[in-house]
């Protein structure tokens, strides 16, 4: 196996490790994260956002709707659990709704149509007689 596909690997394991961390036992979680002040999460959720953004961004300019596609509907899980973490966290059903709901609805969409994109065929050459 090459090397770049081991360090690809650690790199999934991580994210789902470091993520499930924080959702099955988030004290604990937070306390490694090591910043006591709540205000510190503020940066950790606008550097999660600007990565989402630019995974989207290199994967459109280089033209991978498909794998796009994909990213995004894994991503959707963003404004889903943020509309969850609302709702269960003091916040209105309706705002959260209203916010992430939309939003979800908007990724999804997003996915599906690019996902059913075709890829138009390229005109075949003819054969030189």
């Amino acid at each position: 196996m090459r090397l770049t596909t081991i360090m690809g690997w650690l790199v999934v394991l991580a994210g789902f490790y470091f993520g499930l961390s924080y959702l099955l036992n988030g004290d604990s979680a937070a306390a490694g994260f090591g910043i006591v002040d709540p205000t510190g999460y503020y940066v950790v959720k606008g550097v999660r956002d600007v990565a989402y953004a630019l995974t989207a961004l290199i994967l459109l300019l280089m033209g991978q709707r498909r794998a796009l596609g994909w990213v995004v509907l894994a991503d959707s899980i963003i404004p889903i659990g943020d509309c969850l973490a609302v709702i269960t966290h003091g916040g209105t059903v309706g705002y959260a709704l209203m916010v992430h709901g939309s939003a979800a609805v908007l990724v999804l969409l997003t996915a599906g149509l690019l996902l059913r994109e075709t890829t138009p065929e390229r005109p075949r050459a003819v054969p030189a007689q």
